[in-house]
C-alpha cells in the first residue's frame, strides 16, 4: 500500500453509537495487516473488564498497542505500508493529557494532525463529539470540551473521509 493508497479516515459519534466497530469494518475491509492503539487507562476494575472484553472481541488478528498519551510517536513507530492503524480513542487520549496536566494539548494535537498526511499506513482514528451538547457546567469539563472540539476540527481538515455514527448507522460528511 503506497501513500496513495493509504488514507485517513476520522469516525465520530457519540457513546455507545457504534463508531467503534464501524472502524473496526473499515479497517477489517482494507485487507491489510491490523493494529489497534488503545488510548484508555484502567482506572477500576469495570474499565479493567471493559478493555478485556474488547480485546477478546477483536480477536487475534489484531496487535494491540497501549498508548495513554505518546499517540503521534506511536503512530510514527507503527508506521509502514500495508498496515492499518486504528486509533481508539482521541477523547480518552484528550483525558489522559488533561489528567496528567499536560500543557502542551494544543501542540500534541497539532504534531498529531501534522503526522497523518505524512503516514504511509491508512489510520482510522475514532472519538467522541463533546459539542452538541450544553455548555458545561465547570472549567475542566468546559476544557475538555474545547480541547475535544479544535482536535476534531484538525483532524477532520487532514482527513480524507470523516463519517458520523450515531445508532449503529454512519453518516458520511467528508470524502
Amino acid at each position: 500500500m503506497s501513500k496513495q493508497n493509504s488514507k485517513r479516515v476520522f469516525v465520530l459519534g457519540g457513546a455507545r453509537s457504534g463508531k467503534s466497530r464501524f472502524a473496526e469494518q473499515i479497517c477489517i475491509e482494507t485487507g491489510a495487516e491490523r493494529h489497534y492503539i488503545a488510548t484508555g487507562r484502567a482506572w477500576d476494575d469495570e474499565m479493567r473488564a471493559r478493555i478485556a472484553s474488547h480485546r477478546e472481541e477483536r480477536g487475534p488478528l489484531w496487535t494491540t498497542h497501549e498508548e495513554p498519551l505518546a499517540l503521534a510517536e506511536t503512530l510514527h513507530r507503527l508506521d509502514a505500508p500495508g498496515r492499518v492503524v486504528l486509533v481508539d480513542c482521541l477523547t480518552l487520549w484528550i483525558t489522559n493529557l488533561m489528567m496528567e496536566e499536560s500543557l502542551g494539548i494544543e501542540a500534541e494535537s497539532a504534531a498529531l494532525a501534522e503526522l497523518l498526511p505524512q503516514l504511509t499506513a491508512s489510520v482510522i482514528l475514532v472519538s467522541n463529539e463533546v459539542g452538541l451538547g450544553i455548555v458545561p457546567e465547570n472549567r475542566m469539563a468546559r476544557a475538555f470540551r474545547d480541547h475535544a472540539g479544535r482536535l476534531h476540527q484538525m483532524i477532520a481538515a487532514s482527513a480524507d473521509e470523516v463519517f458520523f455514527v450515531a445508532a449503529g448507522l454512519s453518516l458520511k460528511m467528508k470524502g
